[in-house]
């Protein structure tokens, strides 16, 4: 059974901060809030984390094997290096999905993200070591196939990127409601998604799901792990044993 541990990672008092004492430019806020992307990943990766950008003031990690003074020095990273601040709550549970809502929950408990006076929160539990397992994390690495084949040197390039945002738009909205999953487009065409204990006919249900309902063609590969990164890395190495095989699914 899997056992994941979801932070939400929010700025605080973003909104306002953007446009006091006046509207400061988009080139601007798009750098910072990619810098601060950057830095997360490498603060948390370096811990054997992964983070997702969701909407880039509103980030997701997986934060398996992270305790809560991890995220306290992270929290000080951030505090030291920008402008801005960063909230962070933990939650855990079977199904990403919950822990995410309980991570989400303590958060909006905390304070509105508009809130001037809500800073630098760090709230939740993280998995006692005691009750950590070597299948704690699943992780599954989606790719399109013959993306470079079909679109990439076939179509211009923004026909070939609204093509792909439909396939991983549809994805992550089926593996949310249908399993639960937390799934994350990370460049080219490419997804990440964190799940519940999820066997091959479940991933055989994605996968005709999104070919039937948007037309694009997956393949996963799919990896455990105590850690995100190892779940991960063996995510990879399942999803290239699909590229060498030609099957559609692939379990390291």
């Amino acid at each position: 059974m899997t056992n994941a541990q979801l932070t939400l990672i929010q700025i605080d008092n973003y909104g306002p901060w953007t446009v006091t004492p006046e509207p400061r430019r988009e080139v601007d806020l798009q750098t910072l809030q990619s810098r601060l992307y950057a830095d997360l990943s490498q603060l948390i990766g370096n811990r054997e984390g992964y983070v997702f950008f969701t909407r880039f003031d509103n980030m997701v990690a997986v934060t398996n094997g992270l305790s809560l003074s991890d995220h306290a020095l992270v929290q000080e990273s951030v505090g030291n290096r920008y402008p801005v601040t960063v909230s962070l709550s933990v939650a855990t549970g079977t199904s990403p999905i919950q822990a995410l809502e309980d991570a989400t929950e303590l958060l909006q408990d905390a304070g509105s993200a508009q809130d001037h006076s809500r800073r630098e929160i760090l709230d939740g539990r993280t998995i006692d070591e005691e009750f950590r397992t070597d299948d704690d994390v699943q992780i599954a690495h989606f790719d399109v196939n013959d993306m470079t084949g079909n679109y990439t040197d076939e179509v211009n390039a923004f026909d070939s990127f609204i093509h792909i945002e439909q396939g991983y738009a549809e994805l992550m909205r089926y593996m949310r409601e249908a399993h639960d999953a937390l799934s994350f487009f990370v460049g080219g065409d490419n997804v990440i998604a964190v799940c519940p204990n999820m066997d091959e006919s479940d991933y055989e249900d994605v996968i005709e799901h999104v070919e039937e309902t948007v037309e694009v063609e997956l393949k996963v590969g799919v990896g455990t792990g105590r850690v995100p990164q190892t779940a991960g890395m063996d995510a990879k190495h399942a999803l290239e044993t699909c590229r060498a095989t030609g099957s559609r699914i692939e379990f390291e």
